[in-house]
C-alpha cells in the first residue's frame, strides 16, 4: 500500500515541469475572478497553504527523488551509459534563481522546454550589463556544475541571443539553436521558437505567449532576473 501511494505521488509531482506549474494546479477558477492576477494566486496557494502545499525547496527535492525512481531501467532500450547527470544534482542551493535553474535543467536538456533567462546586473569591470540567454543552448555548449557551486556567476555575453552595455553601448543579436531575434517588430522584441514558430514576448506589459510562462525572480546576486518558459507540445 505505502509503495503504491509513493508511486502515485512520484506520477503526479513528475507532470510539473516547474515549482510555478506546480502551485497554478492549486489555484481555483474563483482564486482568478477575487485576485485577477496568476501571480497573486500564486503566492496566495504558496504562503496561505502551509502544511498541505509544497514548498520551493521541497517541491525541488521531491521532483528529483521521483525522477531518480522512476522505471527506466525497465526500457529495453535503456542505456546507464547515456543517462545525463543533471549539473544542479546533489547542490545546496539556497538564491532562488539557481533553485529555479535547477527545476528547469531536465526539461531543458530534454527539450520538453526551452526556457530564455533575462539577467541585468553589472559584470567583472563594473559595467552595467543585461541580455537574454537561451537555457537549452548553454546547457549544451557549457559546463554548469560552476554556476549551481556558484564558483561563477550565470551572465549574458555577446554571443547570446541578446546583449547590451549600458556603459559602453554595444549591443548584439544571434539567433540560437532554438530561437530565432525578431527585433524590428512593432511590437518589441519578440523571439519565436523554432520548432513550434510560436512567438515568446518579453514586453513586460504583455502577456509572453501561447504555451509561455514569465516568471520574476529575487535573487541575492543579480539587479534583475526574470525566466520565459515555452513548453513543448508533443503530439
Amino acid at each position: 500500500m505505502e509503495f503504491n501511494s509513493a508511486a502515485r505521488f512520484h506520477d503526479n509531482i513528475t507532470q510539473f515541469k516547474v515549482y510555478e506549474d506546480y502551485l497554478d494546479s492549486k489555484v481555483t477558477p474563483m482564486d482568478l475572478v477575487y485576485l485577477k492576477s496568476r501571480e497573486l494566486a500564486r503566492k496566495l496557494v504558496e504562503h496561505g497553504h502551509k502544511g498541505t502545499v509544497l514548498s520551493r525547496e521541497e517541491f525541488v527535492e521531491k521532483k528529483a527523488a521521483a525522477q531518480a525512481a522512476e522505471p527506466a531501467k525497465s526500457n529495453p532500450f535503456y542505456n546507464r551509459s547515456r543517462a545525463v547527470t543533471l549539473a544542479s544534482a546533489g547542490k545546496e542551493l539556497k538564491d532562488n534563481f539557481l533553485k529555479a535553474l535547477a527545476e528547469r535543467e531536465e526539461a531543458n536538456r530534454s527539450g520538453k522546454m526551452t526556457s530564455v533567462i533575462f539577467i541585468r546586473d553589472h559584470n567583472t569591470v563594473g559595467q552595467e550589463v543585461s541580455g537574454y540567454i537561451d537555457y537549452a543552448h548553454r546547457l549544451k555548449t557549457q559546463d554548469f556544475e560552476p554556476y549551481f557551486s556558484r564558483k561563477k556567476r550565470l551572465m549574458p555575453g555577446r554571443l547570446d541571443l541578446c546583449y547590451y552595455n549600458w556603459k559602453t553601448q554595444v549591443s548584439t543579436s544571434n539567433s540560437s539553436p532554438n530561437f530565432e531575434v525578431i527585433y524590428d517588430d512593432p511590437n518589441g522584441l519578440l523571439f519565436r521558437n523554432k520548432r513550434d514558430k510560436k512567438i515568446l514576448n518579453v514586453d513586460p506589459l504583455s502577456g509572453p505567449g501561447e504555451d509561455s510562462n514569465r516568471t520574476f525572480l529575487q535573487s541575492d546576486f543579480y539587479i534583475h532576473v526574470v525566466i520565459y518558459d515555452h513548453n513543448i507540445r508533443t503530439v
